[in-house]
């Protein structure tokens, strides 16, 4: 008895075959050269085009763009869990079923060293809401069949990819026209004021007050200890994108006092400025503009974003915009199965 080789993918669960296309692209941003972390202009691309946009009896069809949480990097929407379908495959099956209309579906990546962008316009950070909607959706819309128009476009990610899709079509309508957030960063009172007291005890006890030296020491491990630093180093990186230091390219403004973990009042007001929750009002008539906002988030979600989405929801009704919320049992991680069917409600509208 001996082994054989065959030739072709082994097939199911290790690799399905796809019946749309995945292409695999490296691109280099002009906007991204020469950005104050240092972090690279060349960047992975992922674009899927559905199976009859792939074979070519396609045309002028919808794009959704899906941006990752913090942390993620664009080629762990490749990744597999136990017993599960990877995302990409998750997506494909649902095309291929017939259950949704054509479509491209743009897998973007905004990772930075700190582990993320929020998807805006940093001094600290760079600039990544350009990046996203100058530089890549022209990009796409030159090279496959999209209808080119923010009629047809929409957005969708989880956690800081959630904020993102709340976030990037109030600031750009002119780009993006539907949204679905899962579990998206909002009303930062509740997902991000109850970590601020443990990061002060940590700086205090192990760092010297010193948050330059925290950061190194993250980065230094040879795992990233997300129990021991998570907080920390994410609370950082948002600093960097809400309150960028104009003094310090590439250092930020903390919310609190780095010695007590007081609130630092006029940097906390700048933080709730960009919490979508307080957006909202002063966006209205773009999110009135949206053709989808889809939201939704896990009851059990660790970092209460559930009660984020139920309070950006009841701005939405108060200002009279169409939307949808779901709650569902569930924590924050394990949630990629929703990824498709928000991904099919965004398509619906957008080609309708």
């Amino acid at each position: 008895m001996s082994l054989t080789e065959l030739e072709g993918a082994p097939g199911p669960p290790w690799d399905r075959e796809l019946s749309g296309r995945l292409e695999r692209l490296v691109v280099r941003s002009p906007l991204l050269e020469s950005n104050p972390l240092g972090d690279p202009a060349q960047r992975p691309l992922y674009v899927y085009s559905s199976p009859g946009v792939a074979s070519g009896d396609a045309t002028g069809v919808p794009s959704i763009y899906v941006i990752q949480g913090y942390s993620g990097q664009v080629d762990m929407w490749l990744a597999r869990g136990a017993f599960e379908p990877t995302p990409v495959e998750r997506l494909d099956a649902m095309f291929a079923a017939g259950e949704c209309p054509d479509a491209i579906v743009v897998f973007v990546d905004a990772w930075t060293s700190l582990g993320g962008s929020q998807f805006l316009n940093s001094s600290s950070t760079g600039r990544y809401l350009d990046h996203l909607c100058d530089e890549i959706v022209p990009f796409v819309d030159s090279r496959w069949p999209t209808a080119a128009d923010r009629d047809h476009r929409g957005i969708a990610g989880k956690s800081s990819g959630g904020y993102g899709a709340m976030v990037v079509p109030m600031l750009r309508p002119d780009v993006f026209s539907a949204l679905a957030s899962h579990a998206g960063d909002a009303l930062f009172e509740v997902c991000y004021l109850r970590d601020f007291p443990g990061i002060v005890r940590l700086l205090r006890d192990e760092f010297g007050g010193d948050y330059d030296r925290l950061l190194e020491q993250a980065r230094a491990q040879p795992a990233f200890d997300f129990a021991r630093f998570g907080a920390a180093v994410s609370t950082y990186a948002y600093a960097c994108a809400y309150t960028p230091d104009p003094a310090r390219p590439g250092k930020a403004l903390l919310p609190f006092d780095l010695a007590t973990g007081r609130l630092v009042d006029e940097v906390w007001e700048r933080w709730l400025g960009l919490d979508p929750v307080r957006m909202a009002p002063r966006h209205a008539d773009a999110l009135r503009s949206m053709r989808r906002i889809h939201l939704d988030a896990g009851r059990q979600d660790e970092f209460f974003l559930d009660l984020g989405a139920q309070a950006f929801a009841a701005e939405l009704e108060r200002l009279g915009v169409e939307h949808t919320l779901e709650l569902f049992g569930g924590r924050h991680g394990g949630i990629s199965h929703r990824y498709p069917p928000a991904i099919r409600e965004l398509v619906l509208a957008l080609a309708a």
